[in-house]
């Protein structure tokens, strides 16, 4: 038996100084109803508000590494990359090298996924870039998702917070990538100045 979830990502709030992008939704290869038939897991429902653009999407297009973008619009962000995913993801990627920029998810229950620790609802936090030793070595991308299971009901909340410049000049480019179910979403967010953030709701 096949489960539906409904999806509803709440509009995007600015908490401190920072320009806003364009936030827009790409088609996956094949639609939820497609999906449910083929018996390839649960169909997930997305309902999102009518100012999101919904983009034609080529799935035979290449896929960039580690832009935290779903490139060729197939449901999945940096596939083939090294990264994992899940049926709910987040990740961020800047390249400015020394700057400290922090992806922050918190679960519907409240709890702050963090770098090794799994969360109790299944959610993995993957990387925390720069790093205290420039572990990232330049490629600075941080991706939180979802290592098994079914997704947990209720309210992911995604921040994006800059840090630290770390000698960079301003604004900081972050390229943001949100895999909720059937759909990639992503934005990019410039932050001007350190403890200038932005955040997301995503209800599923």
């Amino acid at each position: 038996m096949t489960r539906s979830w409904l999806i509803a990502i709440v509009a995007p709030v600015a908490l401190a100084a920072l320009s806003q992008g364009t936030l827009s939704a790409c088609r996956p290869a094949a639609a939820p109803s497609e999906a449910a038939a083929s018996g390839e897991g649960p169909a997930l429902l997305a309902s999102v508000p009518s100012s999101l653009g919904q983009q034609a999407c080529t799935p035979t297009g290449p896929e960039l590494c580690f832009n935290a973008t779903d490139d060729n619009c197939n449901g999945i962000i940096d596939e083939g990359c090294g990264l994992r995913t899940g049926l709910v993801q987040f990740a961020v990627a800047w390249d400015e090298a020394r700057a400290d920029v922090d992806l922050r998810v918190v679960d519907p229950s409240g709890e702050l996924v963090e770098v090794g620790r799994p969360a109790r609802s299944g959610l993995v936090k993957e990387r925390d870039c720069p790093g205290r030793n420039n572990e990232c070595r330049g490629q600075n991308l941080e991706n939180v998702y979802l290592s098994d299971g079914d997704p947990l009901r209720g309210e992911y909340r995604v921040r994006i917070r800059l840090e630290s410049l770390g000698g960079e000049n301003p604004p900081v480019h972050v390229a943001f990538g949100a895999r909720v179910g059937p759909k990639t979403y992503s934005q990019t967010v410039s932050l001007d100045a350190p403890e200038a953030e932005q955040e997301f709701a995503f209800k599923l």
